[in-house]
């Protein structure tokens, strides 16, 4: 490890495994495809544009000749489209080491993915929680594989699983939104998590979080603030490369435990290096983590063998 902070440079070589990293045209996701790939991952960039996917696959190309990097169409807004990404990833690759699901939305005004979920919801944990279900025949039977989901300090931010209301049919608020997305990619890690423990089996579920990252995913911030945020958001938030270092670490850090979350180590949890971070006492309720599992299988008609 490179002093007393973890960085890039820590990641262990991936010669021989398999990455597949939703989101990872840009953002944190694009900076640790680019890593994984430069370390000698065979990376998928699971992304909905193929084109902006075909871009960033050819950026890290340049920058580590000779790396295995495809890419791979996958809209989790449309189960369909995830069924289809899924079966195609299983047919290519038997075996997979590591999912990360990395890809999201954030604070978007009230839209439904095209099966009718609130589009936050329905994308980043709907929609990953089919990806995962459908995948993880590859990734069980591969040691020391891995699940890394992607959550947020949102997390605590407003949020609450509304079981009453879940696609916000009868309110709305885009942060509380949010909130309930990313609360429950830490529901649906921990839950996944001990139902791999009860199987014992060598993968693991961990999750991690970026901080406040100069990224494209505050596109839908309010529209008199982009200026603002075009000038501000460099100086006030870390760069997605730093951003990307709590996912680079709960993936390959060979220490990395399930159940585990990782973050920045800065204040706030806003900035810096990453390290183990603690996350919302709702996030660890194992009755909430259950229902929710209970009610994303119905809602995504996606059944776990484990």
């Amino acid at each position: 490890m490179s002093g007393s902070k973890w960085t890039a440079g820590d990641v262990p070589a991936q010669d021989g495994r398999v990455a597949v990293i939703t989101g990872a045209n840009s953002g944190i996701g694009y900076e640790a495809a680019a890593v994984l790939a430069a370390r000698g991952a065979s990376v998928v960039m699971a992304v909905r544009n193929l084109e902006k996917g075909g871009a960033a696959r050819d950026k890290i190309l340049a920058a580590s000749p000779g790396s295995d990097v495809s890419v791979k169409q996958l809209d989790l807004t449309s189960l369909d489209s995830v069924r289809a990404a899924a079966d195609s990833l299983r047919a290519l690759h038997p075996r997979i080491d590591l999912l990360i699901n990395n890809a999201g939305v954030m604070w978007t005004p009230k839209e439904t993915t095209k099966d009718g979920f609130e589009l936050q919801f329905g994308t980043n944990h709907l929609g990953h929680f089919a990806f995962t279900g459908l995948l993880l025949d590859s990734l069980l039977p591969v040691p020391n594989s891995r699940v890394v989901t992607i959550s947020s300090l949102g997390h605590r931010l407003l949020a609450d699983i509304h079981f009453d209301d879940l696609q916000w049919e009868r309110r709305y608020s885009r942060i509380a939104a949010y909130g309930q997305s990313k609360l429950a990619n830490l529901l649906f890690t921990y839950e996944l998590q001990r139902r791999l423990e009860q199987a014992n089996s060598d993968t693991i579920a961990v999750a991690a979080h970026p901080g406040g990252s100069y990224t494209e995913l505050a596109r839908n911030i309010p529209t008199i603030l982009h200026p603002a945020y075009r000038i501000v958001g460099p100086m006030l938030f870390q760069s997605a490369a730093m951003g990307a270092l709590p996912t680079l670490r709960a993936a390959t850090d060979p220490d990395v435990r399930g159940g585990q979350y990782y973050g920045p180590d800065g204040f706030g949890e806003q900035r810096g290096n990453p390290k183990l971070v603690g996350s919302s006492s709702q996030s660890h309720d194992p009755d909430l983590q259950r229902r929710l599992w209970t009610v994303s299988e119905e809602l995504t008609g996606v059944s776990y063998g484990i």
